[in-house]
């Protein structure tokens, strides 16, 4: 029996303590879904969905609390999530690349009308600085999201870090693991680097680690989950790992379920 067939036999069973189903425990490293995964999707069917695969954490992508909505809209809108027993912990990918405070505000507005703690973003070398202003000022955090080689402004987490020595510590990176390693940059090295910085982390597996057409369920691929995992264990990680499945998009709960069951037996066995 390989490894994915273990994990997810024993997660399906019931034979893993409820902690690790949920990955729930104490100082565990906490499981999340990035709404985007369910873009095809209402979000009262998302919702439902998201409650199918038995996870509280949700990052709410736009389509699902639109940004042109009114104050009352917003609120109605995260009420559902927070009725269902689901907990928003950022939104994103929100793209702030326009050189101006007014827009900038205005996604920072978004987000606090949605009670939302963080945005991933994208930025640009220019805006950062800007950003960093409005971080302090409503007290969001922001998480820099990197999407790859053919990303021209941060291609890899560390394009980013490097702009980012002595800003707020709640300014950060989103390390997308699946953008990263196309870079070719070693992922648990990149981890490592980011340090007090890794303030989420969007996870996807791929079989062929060149090509992102080649995404496939977490734990079929060839991204090293476990070595990540370990290093995010090792570094006292206190942030979300959030499943941003890109494929299936008519279809995406097959292959959702068996990502996190991949990823709970992973934590399972990394925790005993």
């Amino acid at each position: 029996m390989n490894r994915r067939t273990f994990f997810t036999s024993v997660s399906a069973a019931g034979l893993l303590p409820a902690a690790a189903r949920s990955a729930e425990a104490p100082g565990d490293i906490r499981l999340a879904v990035c709404s985007y995964s369910l873009r095809n999707f209402p979000r009262t069917q998302a919702i439902g969905m998201i409650k199918q695969l038995n996870v509280r954490y949700v990052s709410i992508k736009e389509m699902h609390l639109p940004y042109k909505s009114t104050p009352e809209e917003l609120a109605a809108g995260r009420k559902e999530f927070d009725d269902a027993g689901l907990v928003v912990t950022s939104g994103g990918v929100v793209y702030m690349q326009k050189d101006d405070e007014a827009d900038i505000r205005s996604y920072f507005e978004y987000a606090r009308r949605c009670g939302m703690p963080m945005m991933v973003i994208g930025a640009t070398p220019q805006t950062l600085p800007k950003i960093e202003k409005f971080v302090k000022e409503y007290n969001i955090s922001v998480a820099v999201h990197n999407h790859g080689p053919e990303d021209k402004i941060f291609p890899t987490p560390q394009s980013a870090l490097k702009l980012m020595g002595g800003m707020d510590p709640r300014v950060g990176v989103c390390i997308d693991v699946g953008h990263t390693v196309r870079t070719g940059v070693d992922l648990v090295e990149t981890i490592r680097t980011a340090g007090s910085r890794l303030l989420d982390f969007h996870i996807k597996d791929l079989r062929d680690l060149k090509e992102a057409g080649s995404q496939c369920p977490v734990g079929d691929g060839a991204i090293p989950v476990v070595a990540m995992f370990r290093e995010l264990q090792r570094m006292k990680y206190r942030g979300l790992v959030g499943l941003e499945y890109e494929i299936d998009a008519k279809d995406p709960l097959p292959g959702m379920q068996k990502s996190f069951a991949y990823m709970r037996g992973v934590l399972a066995a990394l925790t005993t």
